[in-house]
């Protein structure tokens, strides 16, 4: 082994997994500076992923509790459709966080391989390397006189100073009246390298504008989060960017989207959802009916992200049978539904494949995206502020093959 150049036991090592490489590590001091090394890291991430086809779910698959199950499933890809038998393993959080009241309701991520789960409590997690790190409450209260409806979150990378980041938007309520000020706003940052929150001077805000609760689809693209709003029914639906570098929120135009009923040719109810295009480096929004039984997917996409005179409609697909509600989205043209039975489903636009995947979550709580291998960790250095735990993965005990 010694006698191989460097650079071919580095082509070597990426194609493992995350789990076999921590072994490696313990051959040899060439091949833990090598596995430990940034380029490598980096390398790895995006080299070993390129054919691997996994989804990091969390769902809550009993009527009664909150418990939430987080799991990585993997399926037959010589299956092209129908039903695929599934391999799932079960991440179990520590025992203080396994129970019916915690639980999580949002997937954000990959993000060089990390995840933020936004619920109760909210973490950070490397599901390869079994990582599980739980947020510090934030000390700030709201202004006096409010209360918080809603919270949106966002979760990225600053590339400039090697930090994850996590923003929340609160809309504020007036306690007197139980109503919203138009444009009111509160705004606050986690800092992974500092692990602590700190405000965002809502003067940065571009108000005015409204977020929809719709678009729950992790969209990071070009050092930004992305969430889909609205200003009024002049100015209509817009894109608000948070940069993670410069930590400066944007509007970005989009133009009138709506959707036509095939059959009718008039506009009906829709959902509109934005979405990450990651082969193109961009963000688009899927429109698609809220009724109906077989559905079509109208998919828009900013050509080119700094152009906001670059959206156009860049394919439709459909119809498609008995599916309720887009739970995620990846690639180009991969998307993850809700089926009316609360099973997951894969689509694969491209070829017009559906895999019936038998997983399910009750009261609408499956969530889903790719899952992707990587070395970054989530503990650095000895900073006994982080609470940084390791989970344990089993086999996931409801999967029935048979079913």
């Amino acid at each position: 082994m010694n006698r191989l150049p460097q650079d071919l036991v580095s082509k070597i090592l990426t194609k493992l997994p995350v789990k076999e490489l921590s072994k490696c590590k313990s051959i040899c001091k060439s091949w833990l500076d090598l596995i430990t090394n940034p380029y490598f890291i980096t390398n790895y991430y995006i080299i070993y992923n390129i054919k691997q086809e996994h989804l990091f779910v969390i769902r809550r698959p009993f009527l009664c509790g909150l418990k939430t199950y987080i799991s990585i499933l993997s399926w037959n890809l010589n299956v092209r459709s129908g039903s695929d038998y599934l391999a799932s393993e079960l991440l179990n959080p520590p025992y203080e966080y396994n129970s019916d009241h915690k639980y999580w309701t949002e997937i954000m991520g990959p993000c060089n391989g990390i995840y933020f789960l936004e619920g109760n409590p909210n973490v950070l997690m490397n599901p390869s390397l079994r990582e599980f790190m739980v947020l510090c409450q934030s000390h700030f209260t709201l202004p006096n006189g409010f209360y918080s409806f809603t919270e949106y979150y966002g979760f990225g990378y600053d590339s400039k100073s090697d930090d994850y980041k996590v923003v929340v938007l609160k809309d504020l309520w007036l306690k007197e009246n139980d109503e919203r000020e138009n444009g009111y706003w509160n705004c606050e940052l986690y800092s992974f390298n500092s692990n602590s929150w700190r405000k965002i001077d809502v003067e940065k805000l571009p108000l005015p504008f409204d977020i929809y609760g719709s678009s729950r689809i992790y969209t990071f693209v070009k050092n930004c989060y992305h969430w889909w709003g609205f200003v009024d029914s002049n100015i209509g639906d817009v894109v608000l960017a948070f940069n993670m570098v410069d930590e400066m929120f944007r509007k970005i135009k989009v133009p009138k989207i709506e959707y036509l009923n095939r059959s009718s040719e008039f506009e009906c109810e829709c959902f509109k959802t934005l979405v990450p295009f990651d082969e193109c480096d961009t963000i688009g929004v899927i429109v698609y009916p809220v009724r109906g039984l077989e559905k079509w997917f109208d998919v828009w996409v900013m050509k080119d992200y700094w152009d906001e005179g670059s959206w156009i409609k860049l394919y439709s697909v459909g119809p498609v049978p008995v599916i309720y509600k887009l739970v995620g989205f990846y690639g180009s043209n991969r998307f993850l539904w809700k089926g009316s039975n609360e099973r997951l489903v894969l689509y694969e636009g491209e070829n017009d494949n559906i895999r019936y995947l038998q997983v399910y979550g009750k009261y609408d709580s499956i969530r889903a995206a790719r899952y992707m291998e990587s070395l970054v960790s989530l503990q650095r250095g000895n900073e006994s502020s982080r609470r940084c735990f390791s989970c344990s993965l089993v086999p996931d005990p409801l999967l029935n093959p048979g079913e």
